[in-house]
């Protein structure tokens, strides 16, 4: 694998922190700052050169956040936050996503770096 196309594979050490972040957000009920972390590993996944199953990931990361974001924008809810409208099934739902998502950027990149 020459190394331009090493780059392109590669994640970067970023994106990896922002894909862990998302996990360590949700569970410390930072639920709607979580979306920035979520936009970040979706952008770096939708890049040209990336592989198939990082997009996958990062898609079922960002729909498991939309739902319960949408709901909670759209609904009747009288929760002041996305946190506390999220049940405790949500949350661990969503934190389940972060982490598998991290977890597929972190084989990716040793996969990629050969170690």
């Amino acid at each position: 694998m020459s190394t331009s196309t090493r780059a392109a594979v590669h994640p970067s050490k970023s994106v990896l922190v922002a894909a862990w972040a998302v996990p360590v957000m949700v569970i410390g009920k930072f639920g709607l700052l979580s979306g920035i972390p979520i936009a970040v590993v979706l952008v770096a996944s939708l890049r040209k050169g990336r592989p198939q199953a990082l997009r996958w990931w990062s898609g079922a990361l960002t729909l498991a956040y939309a739902t319960p974001l949408t709901m909670w924008l759209a609904g009747p809810s009288q929760a002041p936050s996305l946190s506390k409208y999220m049940d405790s099934t949500t949350t661990a739902a969503l934190a389940a996503a972060g982490i598998a998502t991290a977890i597929a950027h972190q084989v990716v990149r040793r996969r990629s770096t050969g170690k």
